[in-house]
């Protein structure tokens, strides 16, 4: 009885915490890349004069445009997945720009990232796919508004319990 009770407790420190640790994961680097973009500083200092030629270099229709909207998604989508707001839609944005990212760009390219292939943008498609369907986890400013973890924690408890 105590082993189970200790296998739930440790299920649901889990399902309470770990989203948060794959919100950082993605957060941090769409943050670095949209600042890079949008700003031009960091690792990656491109700007967006800098990355809508790039675009224009791939064919991309309207790459000013474009560099706009996928610097600010990285940049306001970072920043929304580093505190924890509206995560879901976010992290489905997300995955959309790093999917089109990976087939237009890096899939020709292969597997390893270090030959801009798709390992990283594949990962991070994934990791955004991941919290859509887990939401913000428990330390978020959304949790923290909405309560909405302990709703979903509690609902899928009493299911466990009584089935």
């Amino acid at each position: 009885m105590a082993q189970t009770e200790s296998r739930q407790l440790s299920s649901e420190t889990t399902a309470r915490w770990g989203p948060t640790l794959v919100r950082l994961a993605l957060g941090i680097p769409m943050l670095i890349a949209g600042v890079g973009k949008v700003f031009g500083v960091g690792p990656k200092p491109m700007g967006i004069s800098g990355f809508a030629g790039f675009l224009a270099s791939l064919g991309v229709p309207f790459p000013t445009i474009a560099a706009w909207g996928v610097g600010l998604v990285e940049l306001v989508g970072g920043i929304l997945l580093l505190v924890g707001l509206a995560v879901r839609l976010t992290s489905a944005v997300i995955a959309i720009d790093m999917l089109v990212a990976t087939v237009l760009y890096h899939l020709p390219n292969g597997y390893p990232v270090t030959s801009n292939g798709i390992e990283l943008t594949l990962t991070l498609t994934l990791i955004a796919v991941a919290l859509v369907l887990s939401g913000p986890g428990a330390f978020s400013i959304q949790h923290a508004l909405f309560d909405q973890e302990d709703r979903s924690t509690d609902s899928s408890q009493s299911r466990g319990i009584d089935g």
